[in-house]
C-alpha cells in the first residue's frame, strides 16, 4: 500500500491516542478518520471505505473482538489491532476473529507503519502472486517449487503445505488452530505438537540459523508469521 492518499480508520476511544496517531499517520501521507466505539468503527468502515483499521480492543460500547467478528461478515479491510492487552488468549481470540495482525501499546511508530503496509498489500493480493520472494526466499506456487539463495530445497508434501499456507498470508499472524486446520483438517486443532515438529523440520531446511529464524517467526503462545518485507 502506497501511504501517499491511502485511508485509515482509527478506532481508539483515548483521544490522546486518536490525536497522536492522525498526526503521526497524516505526517506519512495517510488520510485519517476516527471512531471511539464500537458502533462509530462499523459505520465509519461503510461511510468511508478504509484502506486499513486500527482497532482498539477495550471499547465503551462492545468489545474490539466482536468488532472485527461483525465486520469480517462483510468486508476483508485488514485490522490491525492496537491494544494495551497482552495476554496470549486475547491475541488468540482477536486473531481468530479475523484481524490481520496485532501489536501491543505501547508500541513504535516505527513498526506499527511496517505491519500497515504488510497487511494492506496482503489485502490487495500480494500473496496471490504466483511466486513469493522475500529476503532469498522463492516460493513457486504454481511450479511447487522452493529455493533459498540458488539451491533448490526439497519438502515433504506437509512442509510444502504448511508453507503455502504461509505465503498465502505472508505478513499475517496466522494461530496454531488457524494453521493445524488449514494444513491437516477438522480434528488436529489441538495437536500443537505435531505443527511445532513440522515448523521445526521446515525451518532446518529453509533457514540459516534455526535459533534465529529469518523466515518464519514465532508469536509465542500464539502462532507463526512468514516475513514479508515492509
Amino acid at each position: 500500500m502506497r501511504p501517499n492518499g491511502a485511508r485509515v480508520l482509527i478506532v481508539d476511544d483515548e483521544a490522546p491516542i486518536r490525536r497522536f496517531l492522525r498526526a503521526s499517520l497524516s505526517a506519512h501521507g495517510y488520510v485519517v478518520f476516527e471512531a471511539d466505539t464500537g458502533q462509530g468503527a462499523l459505520s465509519g468502515v461503510i461511510a468511508h471505505r478504509p484502506d486499513v483499521v486500527i482497532l482498539d480492543l477495550g471499547l465503551p460500547d462492545m468489545d474490539g473482538v466482536e468488532v472485527t467478528r461483525l465486520l469480517r461478515k462483510w468486508t476483508q479491510v485488514p485490522i490491525v489491532v492496537l491494544s494495551v492487552r497482552d495476554r496470549e488468549e486475547e491475541k488468540i481470540a482477536a486473531l481468530d476473529s479475523g484481524a490481520d495482525d496485532y501489536v501491543t501499546k505501547p508500541f513504535g511508530m516505527g513498526e506499527l507503519l511496517a505491519r500497515l503496509r504488510v497487511a494492506a498489500r496482503h489485502a490487495a493480493g500480494l500473496a496471490t502472486e504466483p511466486v513469493f520472494c522475500a529476503e532469498g526466499l522463492k516460493v513457486d506456487l504454481a511450479r511447487r517449487l522452493v529455493t533459498v539463495g540458488d539451491r533448490e530445497v526439497q519438502l515433504t508434501p506437509t512442509e510444502y503445505d504448511l508453507l503455502k499456507a504461509l505465503v498465502n498470508h505472508a505478513g499475517k499472524v496466522l494461530t496454531h488452530k488457524h494453521l493445524l486446520s488449514e494444513v491437516w483438517g477438522e480434528g488436529y486443532e489441538q495437536e500443537k505438537h505435531l505443527l511445532r515438529v513440522n515448523i521445526s523440520n521446515l525451518r532446518r531446511k529453509i533457514e540459516e540459523d534455526v535459533a534465529r529464524p529469518r523466515y518464519i517467526q514465532s508469536e509465542p503462545g500464539v502462532g507463526y508469521r512468514l516475513r514479508a518485507s515492509p
